[in-house]
């Protein structure tokens, strides 16, 4: 599956747009590799995502075409999420 229909469909981003904007700008790598919107995704992948000053690391547990609310979580683990302060504007 495409990496920005996986994001959507796992409910990591919500509009599948977003997700190819974020991806082709570079700010997504898939096993330590910068991803395109197009790159395949498989189980067992490791995904960092930078989202401005949040960076969000997910395993890949399953790949589903389609999912309920409810089950688009078992898509996927969250390995890390932390966020980068600018103490310069204090």
């Amino acid at each position: 599956m495409r990496l920005d229909k996986f994001l959507k469909t796992a409910r990591i981003i919500k509009r599948r747009t977003i997700a190819k904007e974020i991806s082709d700008k570079g700010r997504i790598l898939v096993n330590e590799r910068i991803a395109k919107s197009s790159t395949d995704v498989h189980p067992e992948d490791k995904i960092v995502i930078k989202f401005g000053n949040k960076t969000l690391t997910i395993q890949v547990h399953e790949v589903l075409e389609t999912t309920k609310k409810a089950d688009a979580s078992r898509m996927y683990s969250v390995l890390d999420e932390s966020y980068e302060h600018d103490y310069s504007q204090m």
